[in-house]
């Protein structure tokens, strides 16, 4: 901690924070690794037991508590109360056991916490905003007591996952993407808010639940609806800058496009199912390339699902098609789409084709079934997003091996049950043959004395890194070529040894490292094509976001006198403890 000026007041705005109002907050508790000293000073000696316990005893005990629950539903509970209570020993816990515990604090336990989160609902986070408060939506941002927030994930509840219309039960999504944020790239906690914007839902069972925490009404659909996400937007800039980043997560399909295009020139936002999606997915493909010896423009893709994953990533092959010298119309060429009417095409008579669809539609005669469609076009690569669990069947899987030496199979539906096959299903039924990657964790498989490491395709590889970079260098707007950058980074972190395991991604457990060059390569790109804003413009982009990534060692309350060189103990003491002082924070 910098110490005050004693010649400056510091603010009087602000209340002294002392005594039980620190072990309440969860950015400064420090349990029972508070010093006496501290204690004494603090005024919180006696209000917690004699024994003292360093920073790495509690994490012990942490560990000890978490491999005591058999239940991940259970270990999420227990994790989320140790978040609400102490901050830095939360992310701590988390970055030094990643693999461990993205299962557990996100996919695929997230979406049963959602389901559930009535029945777990302990302590709000974040700001619920509901269409009745249409009109007070800047008084409710003024509610919240932290005034530097740089992030904010914002979710209406319509399409959780792959599960559906949740409501106000999708704020488990913010909150955990937000906590993704800190664990995997260092952005501070202190700066990040998740949003419910509660509109109702449409799910009978979830509003019928005697536990549901939201509107217990039909979702609007109207002007209203439209009204408060604008008000949001303003209110936002109005309250936190048009610096502050606003992710989009979890919106239904038509709301998802539609917001995108509307408010992506005029603030500070992307929309990870759509982007982040496509990102890490065209990051695995371009990985994929040094496996199966192919240029990415000889490839065929199908996409099983025509929603926002599966355009996203559409898009985005375009764009990197694109760079690659294809013409539009030739990129299209080599992208075919499948809904619940089947294939995509001109003048489809089962079902019309619209919106973003539009597109991606071709001359083409028209199929119903996913396995004709494959046997027909004979791709190189089959990816899913559309959470119809099992669509790639056995047969699929066999005739994907058949006529490619190495199949690419990207069965990314969250969560886990959703999945269009297994790993063990991929790898079993092409032979050992294929390129895998799953959006949720699947275990090693081991076929013919071989043992592959499955890649997760989570969008966790890329966001945080994307949301470091934005924060760090102060981009204003985030166009798409920003996400292929990032897919381009990350795919060149993929190792040789990563490669010979069946991983198209780095393993999760160096995902922190791999934010950060990440949010550097963005930064180099953002200066470049005059995007960032912090000026002067740092030299060692790398060395610069790095020195602002959140530090989850415990803080030294009270300076000792050699590092507050100058100022006697006794004034120390007079300033920092002052009523109008509020430097603790």
């Amino acid at each position: 901690m910098s110490a005050p000026d004693p010649a400056d007041p510091l603010s009087k705005s602000c209340p002294r924070v002392r005594g039980v109002d620190i072990m309440r907050d969860p950015l400064l508790n420090k349990g029972l690794a508070f010093t006496l000293h501290e204690r004494q000073i603090l005024g919180i000696h006696g209000l917690m037991p004699a024994v003292f316990l360093h920073q790495d005893q509690q994490v012990y005990q942490v560990m000890q508590n978490f491999n005591r629950w058999d239940d991940n539903l259970d270990r999420f509970i227990y994790l989320m109360g140790l978040q609400d209570c102490n901050e830095k020993l939360f992310y701590r816990v988390v970055t030094e056991n990643v693999e461990l515990m993205m299962p557990v604090i996100y996919t695929p336990t997230v979406g049963l916490a959602c389901q559930k989160f009535g029945m777990i609902f302990r302590k709000p986070r974040g700001l619920y905003i509901t269409i009745h408060d249409l009109g007070h939506v800047q008084s409710i941002l003024g509610n919240w007591p932290i005034e530097d927030v740089k992030a904010i994930v914002v979710t209406d509840g319509e399409r959780i996952l792959g599960l559906g219309d949740l409501g106000a039960f999708g704020m488990g999504i913010p909150v955990g993407k937000l906590a993704l944020y800190t664990a995997l790239a260092g952005v501070n906690p202190r700066n990040c808010l998740p949003i419910l914007l509660d509109v109702g839902t449409n799910n009978d069972s979830v509003r019928n639940d005697p536990l549901y925490i939201g509107l217990k009404q039909k979702r609007d659909r109207g002007d209203k609806y439209d009204q408060l996400v604008d008000e949001f937007m303003k209110a936002v800039v109005e309250r936190y800058g048009e610096t502050c980043l606003i992710q989009f997560e979890d919106f239904g399909n038509h709301n998802a496009f539609r917001f995108l295009q509307k408010y992506r020139d005029s603030y500070c936002t992307f929309n990870d199912d759509i982007q982040g999606t496509a990102s890490v997915a065209v990051s695995g493909i371009l990985a994929s390339l040094q496996i199966t010896g192919k240029k990415l423009e000889e490839n065929l893709f199908v996409f099983q699902g025509a929603g926002e994953a599966s355009i996203g990533i559409a898009k985005l092959l375009l764009m990197a098609m694109g760079e690659r010298g294809l013409s539009q119309e030739e990129a299209l060429s080599k992208i075919w789409m499948v809904d619940s009417k089947g294939l995509i095409v001109k003048d489809r008579k089962s079902g019309a084709v619209a919106g973003e669809k539009i597109l991606f539609a071709r001359d083409h005669k028209h199929i119903e079934n996913l396995g004709d469609i494959i046997k027909t076009l004979k791709p190189t690569a089959i990816i899913g997003a559309a959470a119809i669990p099992g669509a790639f069947t056995e047969e699929i899987l066999k005739n994907m091996a058949s006529f490619n030496q190495r199949p690419i199979i990207f069965a990314l539906s969250n969560p886990t049950s959703k999945a269009e096959c297994t790993a063990e299903q991929a790898y079993n039924f092409t032979g050992g043959r294929c390129v895998f990657a799953s959006g949720s964790p699947f275990r090693p498989v081991t076929h013919n004395g071989q043992t592959f490491k499955p890649g997760q395709g989570n969008n966790a590889y890329i966001f945080p890194g994307v949301a470091l970079a934005t924060i760090g260098v102060e981009i204003r707007r985030i166009p798409e070529s920003i996400f292929l950058e990032a897919a381009k980074c990350l795919s060149g972190l993929v190792t040789k040894e990563d490669l010979a395991e069946g991983r198209v991604y780095p393993p999760l457990s160096t995902i922190r490292s791999a934010s950060l060059k990440i949010a550097a390569h963005v930064a180099e790109y953002a200066y470049r094509n005059d995007l960032a804003f912090l000026l002067p413009e740092p030299k060692d982009k790398k060395a610069f976001i790095e020195s602002h990534m959140y530090n989850t060692e415990y803080a030294n309350y009270i300076p000792d006198v050699f590092e507050w060189p100058g100022v006697e103990r006794e004034s120390q003491m007079a300033i920092l403890f002052k009523p109008e002082c509020n430097c603790l924070k």
